[in-house]
């Protein structure tokens, strides 16, 4: 059976076909953003740099949890998952994030090292599409960050077995009381051996801003293997 979605105050609920905007709407969500087309003359030399305005504009913006970014994984058989996670760090290696190495995301690039990363800053009608690489980062990164995270999401680190079943929310709620039994209030919460980061490090970062009739602004950075120190060209899509 179909279920389609109907926008407006007259059609049913359910007309998914018809539910659309153009995406110049988008304009009174971005005060920090100039009214321009992407195009090549003003992108940024080099990818972290153009990553770091479109940045500094979301959060100028107030968009909500702007470091919030889609990872997409598969496992050894090419099967994909997918979930959101935030964004700690970011330079010329490639786009940080941390979790637990034996939950379902960090199974995946262990036996898979590829992944996607997708920055949804839908208010402002853009993107940013990132495919590359995926390797742990080295441990004294993990340490230096965990050490800066809230002393209650230290404990969650050791309390949850991220990704495995659980037989109620009692037994998590235990699992924690028990991490706080072990590192009493007065004690340093250590680095769980389980628990790091995760780096993609980019072969393609696509910067994706939304122009009307769908006629979409598509510039991407692609890394050439024998570019030497110039080894990202750019290269503009079709919608």
């Amino acid at each position: 059976m179909e279920h389609t979605l109907t926008t407006g105050p007259s059609a049913a609920p359910h007309d998914l076909a018809r539910m659309r905007r153009e995406y110049e709407a988008a304009a009174a969500h971005r005060p920090a953003v100039r009214e321009e087309p992407l195009v090549e003359e003003h992108l940024a030399a080099d990818w972290p740099t153009q990553f770091g305005r479109w940045f500094a504009e979301a959060v100028a913006a107030d968009l909500p949890e702007p470091n919030a970014m889609i990872v997409a994984t598969a496992d050894a058989q090419g099967r994909p998952s997918s979930r959101t996670v935030l964004l700690k760090g970011y330079d010329e290696r490639g786009f940080v994030f941390f979790t637990n190495y034996a939950s379902r995301k960090g199974r995946e690039a262990l036996a898979n090292p590829y992944a996607s990363l997708l920055f949804p800053w839908f208010a402002m009608g853009r993107q940013v599409v990132v495919c590359g690489r995926i390797a742990p980062v080295d441990r004294h990164v993990s340490e230096e960050y965990f050490r800066l995270r809230p002393r209650g999401a230290q404990l969650g680190a050791w309390a949850s077995a991220q990704s495995s079943v659980l037989p109620d929310r009692q037994a998590l709620d235990d699992a924690y009381a028990a991490a706080e039994q072990s590192f009493p209030a007065e004690a340093d919460v250590p680095l769980p051996e389980h628990w790091g980061g995760l780096r993609v490090e980019p072969e393609t970062v696509e910067f994706w801003q939304g122009r009307r009739s769908r006629l979409h602004d598509r510039l991407r950075f692609r890394s050439e293997p024998d570019g030497g120190a110039d080894r990202w060209i750019v290269e503009r899509l079709a919608p």
